[in-house]
């Protein structure tokens, strides 16, 4: 038996990646053997060493259960995971036998035939009674379970305590007064952001439009229509994008950063605020701003009120050309276990999907409750369609971002265009 965690992101495959068709379908590998390699695709974290040495944990014991068995981990980027992926469908000799996926990537991955149906199996794991109800909605599409939720997460506001401090600020309670404090604060310390912000961070804008009463789409599975362009959506965008500009975050700078750099930003002690997960707590306090820092939920538009956070997370999904299938599906329930969420909670900060473990970490950690605050006051999820992926991947709504910070277009025209671009893909969808 050989342990063999690898980190690689392989330009080639890349290439290959980007120019994928997209796929009607893959077909399922009538082989299960018993030994031989299992290849796992993660996700690269901003700061993955935690991660690595929990999934090292796990493949260690995988491997010593399993005789002339072993595995190979590539953590792939986020950013890149549409075409890595799409290209590992329409391609199963040169795809893993297991990948980690977006919740929001569900559905569109089941019917781009990707997934393995592993209803039977689900049902049978002892621990999988205990799973959150959305978190299992998270990997059920028709009702069969194609995967194993491996985390939740949502988003709040860390700010600097040491900045306020010094400038006498209050922690803002409302959107308009985050704004101006962002602001207020850039004025007074130009070399800091106010609020680190990104052109391309969907999940960190979502909540200003949700607060103020929009919505990305409206309707059902099956039938969806956008919404991104209507009076109260665009309140939305127009208070988020208000945010870049030399009065905050210039967008030379901030239009084209996602998530993980406003976190990063914020770490580097380069900005007094942004908006980051709990799982964003260990990048946080590996930086330089550990001990002058904390954590609120996001203000909504009203005083007091918590603005509705995107309800994330990631799966385990095994697929369904993996030649290994039992082997797969047990790394994969080993690697969504309690112990293992319990382990990259410790290590990431990541919320694990059983309801039990949770309770059992908030009461150990204080850094969780604005989270666990955010995840009881409100949370929404994006349409339930596999034209989501779609409109992920071709990045409608940062475009639409963009295009308003650059002043390209106007909230009302750029809205009008992604709103266009979102039917397009749900009626593409079927």
């Amino acid at each position: 038996m050989k342990l063999s965690a690898r980190l690689a992101v392989v330009a080639a495959v890349l290439a290959t990646a980007a120019c994928a068709p997209q796929t009607s379908g893959t077909s399922s590998s009538d082989k299960d053997e018993k030994t031989g390699t299992l290849r796992v695709w993660l996700f690269q974290e901003v700061n993955n060493k935690p991660k690595e040495q929990v999934v090292d944990s796990v493949l260690a014991a995988f491997e010593k259960a399993h005789d002339d068995t072993d595995v190979t981990v590539e953590y792939i980027p986020v950013e890149t995971r549409a075409q890595r992926i799409k290209a590992a469908f329409n391609d199963p000799k040169s795809a893993p036998d297991l990948i980690e996926y977006g919740n929001t990537d569900t559905a569109g991955y089941v019917k781009d035939g990707g997934l393995a149906d592993i209803t039977e199996e689900f049902g049978a794991w002892d621990e999988a009674e205990d799973t959150d109800p959305t978190a299992r909605q998270s990997v059920t599409v028709d009702g069969k379970v194609y995967g194993a939720p491996y985390f939740v997460g949502v988003r709040a506001l860390y700010y600097r305590t040491d900045v306020f401090d010094e400038l006498g600020l209050g922690v803002p309670k409302t959107q308009a007064e985050l704004i101006s404090t962002a602001k207020e604060i850039h004025t007074a310390r130009p070399g800091l952001y106010g609020i680190a912000v990104g052109g391309a961070y969907t999940y960190g804008a979502m909540p200003f439009i949700w607060a103020h009463g929009g919505e990305l789409a409206t309707g059902k599975e099956g039938s969806y229509a956008s919404a991104i362009d209507s009076a109260a959506s665009r309140k939305g965008i127009e208070a988020y994008t208000s945010l870049f500009g030399d009065d905050n975050c210039p967008a030379a700078k901030c239009a084209g950063m996602g998530g993980n750099d406003t976190v990063t930003a914020f770490a580097a002690g380069k900005a007094a605020m942004a908006i980051g997960g709990d799982f964003s707590h260990a990048a946080v306090e590996a930086g330089k701003v550990k001990g002058k820092y904390a954590v609120v939920p996001l203000p909504g538009v009203e005083a007091g009120s918590i603005a509705p956070a995107f309800a994330g997370g990631n799966n385990l999904g095994v697929l369904k050309s993996t030649s290994h299938r039992t082997l797969a599906v047990d790394l994969m329930k080993r690697l969504a276990s309690k112990e293992a969420q319990g382990a990259l909670f410790e290590g990431m900060g990541f919320l694990p999907t059983f309801s039990d473990v949770r309770e059992q970490v908030a009461a150990k950690e204080a850094f969780v409750k604005p989270f666990v605050e955010t995840l009881a006051a409100d949370t929404k999820f994006v349409p339930a369609s596999a034209a989501w992926a779609r409109i992920d991947s071709s990045l409608v709504l940062p475009t639409m971002f963009q295009e308003v910070v650059s002043g390209k277009k106007s909230v009302a025209a750029a809205s009008a265009d992604a709103a266009k671009k979102m039917n397009e893909a749900f009626g593409s969808a079927g």
